[in-house]
């Protein structure tokens, strides 16, 4: 797929970013209690991705945001004004949001030209006209403008949408798994493309994504939902390296999770003993740990660690998933290591663990 041109091109319009708030949002279908009580803040200008599970309420509150569905309770503030709420439920073409969802929802009877110009609705046609040639320029696109959907790849979908939905310089950008359907290869490229030009823009931005990966790419700060409810909301950085509970640490990072018992201010799992913190004696605890944290080498007399054996190993390019026989583990311990880092035949290994990747956690 072609890359678009960033030099040269005209800048996309600034949008008069808005603060989104959230105040115990409750939503329900029939009898499911879909969203429990959400109170969440976009500040202007931030990029936040919600993150979470499928069924965990990232689109509904999405929808809510957008005006698609109406809240059972609670109150929805752009710049500290309600426009959804008790008192007044303003309709989807009076947010100023843009909206991008994850099939691009392109027309297929109309031209690039025409999709983006579609929202324009208060603009004459000069203007409409120019406004949606400055967007389609903006993401590269400019040679495609009187070509139907059809003829695009889904990168290319992906950005006449990108398009269509900033034309009208919205306050607020909402966008719902926008990489979701686009080839593994091409969403790196296209991610910092797209994140580029929301930073022109200065959109507020909330991302809806179940990958925390791409959460963590996009995000300045992320919003992980469980159930219907925020189970922890911060930089990648603060909700990486302390995660609220397992369900937080586990979304983030694979893990081998030990149950251990705390005994003389340490916890002993088959990985070896470690510094059980402020943990009281006799708590019972879930000890994580995550598999990149967790250093092998080929085993060789007078080494410190725990012994291990390979029974299985998979390259998966600039990385090697191990399996680890481990005494004491009733199951095989997993471990990332980066490729060629073993011997190809290696089979007897030492196990290290790196204190930084050990977590403690209540036992439920």
């Amino acid at each position: 797929m072609a890359k678009p041109n960033t030099q040269n091109v005209p800048r996309t319009g600034v949008s008069f970013a808005a603060e989104l708030a959230f105040e115990d949002i409750h939503l329900h279908y029939g009898d499911v209690h879909i969203l429990k009580g959400i109170s969440l803040t976009a500040a202007p200008g931030e990029v936040l991705c919600l993150l979470g599970p499928s069924g965990s309420g990232k689109t509904s509150l999405l929808r809510v945001a957008a005006g698609l569905e109406p809240q059972t309770r609670g109150t929805v503030l752009m710049n500290g004004r309600e426009i959804a709420g008790p008192t007044q439920f303003l309709p989807p073409e009076k947010r100023s949001v843009g909206l991008m969802f994850q099939d691009f929802a392109l027309f297929p009877h109309m031209t690039i030209l025409d999709n983006v110009r579609f929202g324009l609705t208060s603009m004459n046609s000069t203007m409409s006209k120019q406004e949606a040639l400055a967007a389609i320029r903006r993401v590269g696109l400019e040679h495609h403008m009187h070509h139907f959907p059809d003829v695009l790849s889904g990168g290319e979908q992906q950005r006449v949408a990108l398009a269509r939905a900033l034309a009208p310089r919205p306050s607020v950008m909402l966008m719902d798994e926008p990489f979701s359907g686009l080839d593994t290869r091409l969403k790196d490229t296209i991610r910092a493309q797209t994140l580029a030009i929301l930073r022109e823009t200065r959109a507020t931005t909330i991302v809806v994504t179940h990958d925390a990966e791409e959460a963590m790419r996009l995000g300045d700060r992320i919003a992980l939902l469980n159930e219907g409810q925020i189970v922890q909301i911060g930089t990648a950085q603060e909700i990486y390296h302390a995660p609220r509970n397992l369900f937080v640490a586990r979304f983030f990072a694979e893990m081998n999770i030990f149950d251990s018992v705390v005994n003389a201010a340490q916890v002993s799992i088959p990985l070896g003993d470690f510094d059980a913190g402020s943990w009281r004696n006799g708590s019972a605890v879930k000890v994580a740990v995550r598999t990149t944290g967790i250093n092998v080498s080929a085993a060789q007399s007078g080494q410190n660690g725990v012994l291990g054996r390979i029974t299985g190993r998979r390259f998966l390019g600039d990385s090697e998933q191990l399996s680890l026989a481990v005494n004491g583990a009733e199951f095989d311990v997993s471990a990332r290591v980066r490729a060629g880092e073993l011997p190809h035949d290696a089979k007897d290994v030492v196990i290290k663990v790196r204190d930084s990747d050990i977590m403690l956690f209540e036992t439920e």
